[in-house]
């Protein structure tokens, strides 16, 4: 086990190893969702155009909820290393049992949310013939929720203990308990019912479950429960509770508010057609899988320049900020040059006609542009909310959303042109954030003032 002085240790240095030491591990993390959302698919795939279809609205509608604990995960990051680099790691109970507690309420608004306001608002926006099996599966899929915020909970603080050693454990848990009830309960093999579309729900909902256990399992097999004395009390403290709440409150406005454009974009495609909504869903996954790792180097910006603004290195931020963008554009070209490599190959997963093939090749090369300048901006815009000026960060967003549903409405209702033509608002999107976050911090702007 590392020691306390390790875990003090906490200031970071501007090298490839030190990046590497934040974002992969953050990448296991962010990975399991979607994991499980693509695995869904592929089985979808295989029940229908139309199952596969309907699986982008559910897939978004969970992912909203999915990215809310990702921004309580990264509170809960920020709160665990600010206390371990001020040499109090004993505070690390307090914190755990605080997160669990906030984590736990997100969970039930989330449950609450779907089960009585969502049906009210997916009537009057979803296509009629698709509405009964969507909320159908939402209702079920939502249970998952405090079982992936636990899990996430458990992955802040072995990352912040410098135990992130121990994620890869629960990620093979879930992801291979996923597959499996995946096989078993949509198609009805080994004795089981055969659930078809919900199958996918209560399979996902099993495997967050298993992942939680493992998580904690792990905490008391490993002897970090005993050592941090974990896990013995949850009474409310206010501290605790403000200091997680005021980092994680505008980090989940954030990212609730970008995916909850994704939702209204898959929306509009219920007026398109089945085959729009399915190959759509497969780039929901393209954006997923890629986004794993860009969105890793994304969190690493964020804690590397808070990081070094704290340690007053000031001038250090923008080549740290260059040098993790060259890694996450890397990883991403990787996996672009893959999709594009064998397209056909990838469609295949998903059981589809030719005709499916051919219309989601063109879309697959206009997303894949997309997700090079997500690579980009995404590292840029997290070096802002790095530098503490929030507002600015918020105000970036909301420009860069504004011009995204603008350019999505017109596309998609307006002057529909084709699918690929409607996926090229991520470039847009994209460009605007960059753009905007490279000329305010190359501005100095959010220097401190001595």
């Amino acid at each position: 086990m590392e020691s306390t002085t390790a875990i003090n240790n906490l200031k970071v240095n501007v090298t490839n190893r030190q990046i590497l030491s934040i974002a992969l591990p953050i990448t296991l993390s962010i990975l399991i969702p979607q994991i499980n959302m693509l695995t869904n698919s592929i089985f979808l795939g295989r029940v229908s155009e139309t199952a596969l279809g309907n699986a982008g609205i559910t897939g978004v509608f969970y992912l909203i909820f999915a990215v809310a604990g990702h921004g309580l995960n990264n509170a809960m990051q920020s709160v665990f290393s600010r206390n371990a680099g001020s040499g109090n790691p004993e505070v690390f109970k307090t914190i755990l049992s605080q997160g669990i507690r906030i984590s736990l309420q997100f969970a039930a608004v989330g449950i609450l949310f779907t089960w009585f306001i969502a049906p009210l608002i997916m009537r009057s926006v979803a296509d009629a013939a698709s509405y009964p099996q969507e909320m159908s599966f939402l209702k079920i899929r939502i249970f998952g929720l405090p079982f992936l915020y636990l899990f996430q909970m458990g992955n802040a603080f072995l990352v912040a203990s410098l135990n992130s050693k121990y994620l890869m454990i629960a990620f093979i848990c879930e992801a291979l308990t996923n597959i499996i009830f995946d096989y078993l309960l949509i198609f009805g093999h080994g004795g089981f019912t055969a659930m078809g579309f919900n199958g996918a729900a209560v399979a996902s909902v099993i495997a967050e479950f298993a992942g939680m256990l493992v998580v904690f399992g792990v905490l008391i097999i490993s002897g970090l429960k005993k050592k941090y004395d974990l896990l013995q009390s949850f009474r409310f403290n206010k501290d605790i509770n403000q200091q997680i709440l005021k980092v994680s409150l505008p980090l989940v406005m954030q990212y609730v508010i970008s995916v909850t454009t994704w939702l209204i974009f898959f929306l509009l495609l219920e007026k398109i057609g089945d085959v729009a909504k399915a190959i759509s869903n497969v780039m929901r996954n393209v954006f997923g899988l890629t986004g794993v790792f860009v969105w890793a180097f994304a969190s690493t910006s964020n804690t590397m320049v808070s990081n070094l603004m704290g340690q007053k290195r000031e001038d250090d931020i923008l080549p740290a900020i260059k040098r993790i963008m060259y890694w996450s554009i890397g990883f991403c070209c990787v996996m672009v040059l893959l999709l594009n490599i064998f397209p056909a190959a990838f469609f295949n997963l998903f059981g589809q006609s030719g005709q499916f093939v051919t219309e989601g090749i063109s879309v697959i090369r206009m997303v894949s542009l997309g997700m090079i300048f997500m690579s980009i901006a995404n590292i840029w815009l997290n070096g802002v909310t790095g530098t503490g000026k929030t507002q600015v960060n918020l105000g970036i967003e909301i420009v860069a959303i504004s011009f995204y549903m603008l350019y999505t409405f017109y596309f998609m209702k307006m002057r529909y042109i084709s699918l690929a033509i409607a996926w090229s608002n991520e470039f847009v999107y994209w460009t605007i954030i960059f753009v905007l976050s490279f000329i305010y911090l190359r501005s100095g702007k959010w220097k401190t003032k001595e």
